[in-house]
């Protein structure tokens, strides 16, 4: 789960690392009243979760309370790339001098922990990583060992850090790498860390990224979250593992590398009838017993945008004749509320049982193809219609 940037300024400053004062607010109102209790100059930052907010207008400089409120009048209610912007920081300016980089995050493909640098800062990172790759130091990190004062040092002098700022930052990556430790996550970033005109090091803007899997190890049940799309909550309640994206056929599979490869062969046959995508992720698992397909089907057919659906299962431990069975099953309990069409996919165990329960139903609305290319190509082309 990402963080507010509100959420992990007041996690740094749990772990002490250098920040500045910060308050949430709602309304312009609240935001007048962050201001004054702050005092001086502030910056109004919208709490987002997407980058380039400052170039969407969501970040605005207030010299007084009163223009807090008005810049909180601005950003409120903004639509950042699809995020629209109901919460803003209240943050206490700083005099910059220097702006630099660090992060350290887990690096999957390598399966150990990675931590990035750089003495240039403020910028996009992929940006920087792409146009100056060698300003950006790679380092990888022992996840026994992890970053104590002396690996801290490494890191700054091969970021481009100079004696002196190195001894300034170092203590600051330690202090952040204690955060990505005991607080169970998979990345904490923070761009920009300044230095001010007072000589102070500051983490200026933080990114944290929480490690869902180590819930069970933290009280984190009120902490604010994302709104769910209400299909995926519906999808949530329902335990079903569901992601909603943008296209016009509904995927339904059995195995997440299915699913995966089934959003794949969908999109290359999209692009044959006119640039139709997948509208789902969606994975029934193991089992699909009448119950959990139509609990599938009932979240996919309740997305206006879906045209078609594309059933594709492999019969493994459940056999493809059950899996008939569950599409049957599920038809009648849906009745009238399934109303797309559907192309079915069937292989594997009892493959041949599976297909002749299907023609034997005759349902209207499905069509059973053999081949996966062939029954995407059929449900893009049934989505195009």
């Amino acid at each position: 789960m990402d963080l507010f940037e509100y959420q992990a300024r007041d996690i740094f400053e749990k772990y002490n690392v250098p920040v500045l004062k910060g308050l949430i607010a709602d309304t312009p109102e609240q935001a007048q009243k962050a201001a004054e209790q702050i005092g001086g100059t502030v910056v109004v930052k919208a709490q987002v979760k997407i980058g380039g907010r400052g170039k969407a207008g969501g970040v605005k400089v207030a010299h007084s309370p009163e223009e807090a409120r008005q810049a909180a009048e601005k950003i409120l209610g903004l639509d950042i790339k699809g995020h629209v912007v109901k919460r803003v920081m209240i943050a206490e300016g700083a005099k910059i001098a220097k702006e630099f980089y660090f992060s350290v995050l887990l690096d999957r493909s390598n399966r150990t922990f990675l931590a990035l640098c750089s003495v240039e800062g403020g910028m996009d990172i992929e940006q920087l990583a792409e146009e100056r790759p060698e300003a950006l130091a790679k380092v990888p990190i022992d996840a026994v060992k992890g970053i104590d004062l002396a690996k801290a040092l490494e890191i700054a002098k091969l970021g481009g850090f100079d004696d002196e700022l190195a001894a300034k930052v170092a203590p600051v990556f330690v202090k952040l790498y204690e955060v990505f430790k005991k607080e169970d996550t998979t990345l904490v970033e923070v761009n920009p860390l300044v230095l001010t005109e007072d000589g102070e090091v500051i983490a200026l803007d933080g990114k944290v990224t929480l490690d869902d899997n180590a819930e069970f190890r933290h009280e984190r049940e009120q902490m604010e979250r994302d709104e769910l799309d209400p299909l995926e909550a519906k999808a949530k309640q329902m335990d079903l593992n569901y992601v909603k994206l943008d296209g016009e056929v509904g995927i339904i599979g059995n195995g997440a590398g299915l699913v995966m490869s089934t959003l794949d062969v969908v999109a290359y046959a999209g692009a044959r009838h006119g640039g139709v995508k997948p509208a789902n992720f969606l994975d029934i698992g193991g089992g699909a017993s009448a119950e959990v397909m139509a609990a599938g089907l009932d979240v996919i057919l309740n997305d206006p945008q879906v045209k078609s659906v594309f059933v594709n299962v492999f019969g493994g431990i459940t056999a493809c004749d059950a899996v008939a069975n569950g599409i049957v099953g599920a038809l009648d309990t849906l009745g009238s509320k399934a109303s797309k069409p559907l192309v079915v996919r069937l292989d594997g165990n009892n493959v041949n049982e599976g297909r002749k329960i299907l023609a034997d139903a005759n349902h209207p609305l499905v069509t059973v193809v053999e081949t996966m290319d062939e029954a995407a190509d059929k449900a893009a082309e049934l989505a195009s219609k």
